[in-house]
């Protein structure tokens, strides 16, 4: 197993374009962690560091900023105010008719959607930036700034914000596989020789039959994601077209089991830390009832709570069936295969097929929402169920990091399939 996955990486080394592509990839993600360590100006190091480790809804905020939150960097805002922009924008599409006309136009309509989100995502971001020193301030982490140094410090992490997403678009035009994924990605492996030092340090305390069921039910996960990404329900296509003697030419329309990937678990994130983000906001309160009440909603949505897992869950679930109706349209997909005399077996073409399509991506929509709102809940499930408190290694890191390398696994062997065919064409 080892030597091909080591045959498999060299072949694509060897590439020149795959190299070209992985150099570029590698230089941006450099340029992305330099920067991650830029500190902003006027923010206590150590009292950041204390917060950090005493909030779960930071450390979980962290990994969706790719890294670059706990450093409170120059781009510790990441990449959510783009992931918010872009839940705005795709909502808005079922709001707003001309939206939902430029959704439909192919490519060049989902050029001028992602020029809308890059354009609202700078609000989005100045507006998180002033929340985000809001915050800090009732905590204690920064000191109160004057107007100008405050104007200084939003503008400052808006920029970055719009540079790490200038970054992430870049990798996804020049380099390997979707930009914003990746640096969320090579944010949480930059973060696992300390992620991992931590897990130990929590684990080795406990005795030996936690720690082998740990182990097992890791790997166990590990293999049950990859079987779920990979999997797919393959509806045989026939055509009219006559091959041979009379017989009909035939091939599969696979649909993938989970045809979201890890966007759902992102936009669920978004939505269910506003309670936390905003009774930590509101519990240095000078009105007592107003304090108590945020500390009341605190705990109610602290990450470890059944009430936030259970709000968690149903997001997932939901945003899981959002997304693939995005990204797959039953309509779309019969009026192509109509058009190019293609029907599904037994089915009609037209309505009848778009029915079928639509039922079939409903059953398999099912299976996997819940499995990504399983994987979600996971840290919870550990910590309480198996008694292994402070997990650093979560479910959701988890499905993002193994959903990263198996797409990028899939780009580089699309790339390598497409350098035989061009060698061929040219001799």
């Amino acid at each position: 197993m080892l030597k091909q996955i080591a045959q498999f990486f060299s072949r694509a080394v060897s590439s020149p374009s795959i190299r070209k592509k992985l150099l570029i990839t590698a230089a941006i993600v450099f340029v992305f962690r330099l920067v991650a360590h830029i500190p902003a100006a006027g923010i206590d190091r150590e009292s950041l560091a204390r917060l950090f480790s005493s909030s779960p809804l930071l450390s979980l905020l962290d990994v969706f900023s790719g890294g670059t939150l706990a450093n409170f960097s120059v781009m510790a805002l990441g990449l959510n105010p783009y992931i918010n922009a872009s839940i705005i924008l795709q909502l808005l599409t079922f709001v707003i008719p001309s939206l939902e006309e430029l959704q439909k136009e192919g490519e060049y309509g989902q050029e001028k959607i992602n020029q809308y989100t890059r354009i609202l995502t700078v609000p989005l971001a100045a507006i998180q930036a002033f929340g985000m020193y809001a915050l800090l301030k009732s905590q204690g982490v920064i000191g109160t700034l004057s107007p100008i140094a405050l104007l200084s410090l939003v503008l400052t992490m808006t920029a970055g914000t719009v540079l790490a997403v200038w970054l992430g678009e870049l990798i996804t035009e020049y380099g390997i596989t979707n930009g914003v994924s990746f640096l969320i990605f090579t944010g949480i492996v930059s973060r696992l020789p300390i992620t991992l030092g931590q897990s130990i340090g929590v684990i080795a305390g406990e005795d030996l039959i936690k720690v082998v069921i740990f182990l097992v039910l890791a790997v166990a996960v590990v293999g049950l994601i990859v079987f779920m990404n990979e999997a797919t329900r393959q509806i045989p296509i026939s055509y009219a077209r006559r091959v041979g003697r009379g017989i009909t030419a035939s091939s599969y329309l696979p649909l993938r089991l989970n045809q979201a990937g890890v966007i759902p678990i992102i936009f669920a994130v978004s939505l269910v830390l506003l309670p936390s983000m905003i009774s930590q906001f509101l519990s240095g309160a000078s009105n007592p009832q107003i304090s108590r009440l945020a500390t009341d909603i605190g705990a109610l949505f602290s990450p470890q709570s059944f009430l936030y897992n259970v709000v968690y869950f149903f997001l997932v679930f939901g945003f899981t069936y959002f997304y693939t109706g995005v990204v797959f349209n039953p309509e779309k997909i019969s009026e192509n295969l109509q058009k190019n005399g293609g029907f599904v077996s037994g089915i009609r073409p037209g309505v009848e097929t778009t029915k079928y399509l639509a039922f079939v991506l409903s059953r398999i929509t099912m299976v996997g929402a819940v499995f990504l709102g399983l994987v979600a809940i996971l840290p919870s499930f550990f910590q309480n169920a198996i008694g292994v408190a402070n997990l650093a290694i979560g479910g959701t890191g988890i499905l993002i990091v193994v959903s990263v390398v198996l797409e990028l696994t899939r780009e580089l062997e699309a790339q390598l399939v497409m350098g035989k065919y061009e060698r061929f064409i040219r001799t």
